[in-house]
């Protein structure tokens, strides 16, 4: 009877033991860059085909109302991180090459928060959000702080956004193949009359310029910005994907008999917009059509490597994008041109830069083979959110004065039958420009604190268009937000705008 007893003691623990193992998975974030609601096959697009997002979302949970807090980089990837709205945050705009760390040290994070639960943590691919002191990077000595000391054990980074400047990679706390004797200097003015520039030298360039980007000429694609010195160091734009997977495989493989959490952090399909020669001519939509089925690939690749190291039931991820889509962002590559019938932001208005929900609704997909069954839905779930969300799946305490803006949204994340998501959303533009959208429920407010003209889609490119400080939609009818109706409907305008307002002064917005 003893025997027996102990016998059923052990088992009882054993399976008491695996139910715990099975509810704290491995957690992988893929976050594509400026790619758009109807840019993926599984969210409506026709002109090109996404089989690997589409297996993620056939296997997993679809959000048609999936988004992030920002329409442009840095301030998504400060949100997401932080589980704070970026306008509450200071130089939380568009990081320029020099920018100091934005997230200071000992702020939580959803690295730290996983790596307090014992988590191996990793960040791969586009950074944009500074590193080093308040004196900007030290490119040629120890660049910190950074994402190892906001709660990541190592990284493997594009240190800003690669239409800026250096195109170098950045391994923990330093340049990777930095040679001492070829010092890396980064700047904001040209260096010498005769340093070449997309402008002096716009003859030579492979990827020509439409505004903006005609600084410092690397790879024969002038940036933003000016450098020199690094060339042991630069790398080259085509094999960034290459890279981003190849670290990223040595990094799950490394840690595959412990829970790891990797931010993979796509450069695609932001410009300049360079796949690789294999992808190159895939698709009838140019550089931009060929650079989504290389993000496809990278995914592809991921989840290959899942399967074979058996980790598939054992991890969970979530696929997002930092905003949503741009044609025309600083160079010439046929993305317009090239576009026919595609709808980058699906059925929404506007894209990056802009509130509308073309600017923020994007592609947002989770799976966890064997937890998490098929599903699409339509609650409201963010990358604000996953702060919240991931340490109570890991049961991890959330301080008081930490993610003052990210809701616990697990049960929906995991596709849980009755399980809601966030009943509003703020969504931003840039830093803390006073632009903001609100979604509640059906309804959509527009806050306009400045009075120059804002971004919409106009003839399937970004434009700036004069609009009244208020708008009011009702997303139902209306989702394309073309029809103002804050005059029909002025008692939803009113509740909105001091529930948004409210929002904005009081500092946080999570109990």
């Amino acid at each position: 009877m003893k025997s027996r007893f102990l016998s059923g003691l052990i088992l009882l623990l054993f399976v008491s033991a695996s139910h715990v193992m099975a509810e704290t998975p491995n957690v992988i974030v893929i976050m594509a860059d400026d790619l758009g609601y109807g840019d993926v096959s599984c969210y409506g697009a026709t002109s090109l085909e996404t089989p690997n997002i589409d297996k993620l979302a056939n296997e997993g949970v679809r959000f048609t109302s999936g988004y992030c807090s920002a329409s442009t980089c840095t301030p998504t990837r400060y949100s997401m991180l932080t589980g704070t709205y970026a306008f509450r945050g200071e130089r939380t705009g568009i990081a320029p090459p020099n920018a100091p760390a934005i997230i200071k040290p000992g702020t939580e994070t959803v690295a730290s928060l996983l790596q307090g639960a014992g988590y191996k943590t990793a960040v791969i691919g586009k950074w944009h959000l500074g590193l080093g002191d308040e004196g900007g990077p030290d490119w040629n000595g120890e660049l910190k702080p950074g994402p190892l000391e906001i709660g990541f054990d190592t990284c493997f980074l594009l240190p800003t956004t690669n239409d800026r400047v250096p195109q170098v990679y950045v391994h923990d706390h330093h340049v990777e193949n930095l040679d001492p004797a070829d010092p890396l200097w980064v700047g904001t003015k040209k260096p010498s009359p005769e340093h070449p520039t997309g402008i002096t030298h716009r003859d030579t360039l492979k990827m020509d310029w439409s505004h903006g980007h005609n600084s410092t000429i690397h790879n024969g694609i002038s940036r933003i910005g000016f450098y020199t010195g690094g060339h042991a160091a630069r790398f080259r734009d085509e094999d960034l994907a290459d890279k981003w997977v190849e670290e990223s495989v040595k990094f799950i493989e490394q840690n595959k008999d412990e829970n790891f959490f990797l931010f993979f952090a796509s450069h695609d399909i932001h410009v300049p917009r360079i796949p690789h020669e294999r992808f190159q001519g895939k698709t009838s939509l140019g550089f931009r059509g060929d650079s989504i089925i290389e993000l496809d690939w990278c995914v592809g690749e991921l989840m290959k490597t899942l399967d074979r190291l058996k980790l598939a039931e054992d991890t969970l991820v979530v696929f997002c994008s930092d905003n949503g889509p741009v044609l025309d962002d600083g160079y010439i590559d046929a993305a317009i041109e090239k576009i026919g019938d595609h709808r980058a932001a699906g059925p929404y208005t506007g894209g990056k830069y802009s509130v509308y929900e073309g600017g923020t609704r994007t592609p947002f997909i989770t799976r966890w083979k064997g937890r998490i069954k098929p599903a699409v839905s339509d609650e409201i779930v963010c990358t604000i959110d996953l702060a919240a969300s991931l340490a109570a799946l890991t049961g991890q305490p959330l301080p008081e004065d930490a993610s003052l803006d990210s809701f616990n949204v697990l049960g929906a994340l995991l596709g849980d039958a009755n399980a809601e998501g966030r009943d509003s959303l703020v969504q931003q533009d840039n830093g803390s420009s006073g632009t903001y959208g609100f979604r509640a429920g059906k309804w959509k407010l527009h806050r306009y604190d400045k009075k120059s003209a804002r971004n919409v889609v106009v003839e399937k490119q970004l434009a700036n268009t004069k609009v009244p400080r208020f708008q009011l939609f009702d997303l139902d009818k209306d989702p394309a937000e073309q029809h103002n109706v804050l005059d029909q409907h002025p008692d939803v305008a009113e509740r909105l705008k001091q529930q948004l307002a409210t929002i904005i002064q009081q500092g946080r917005s999570r109990p």
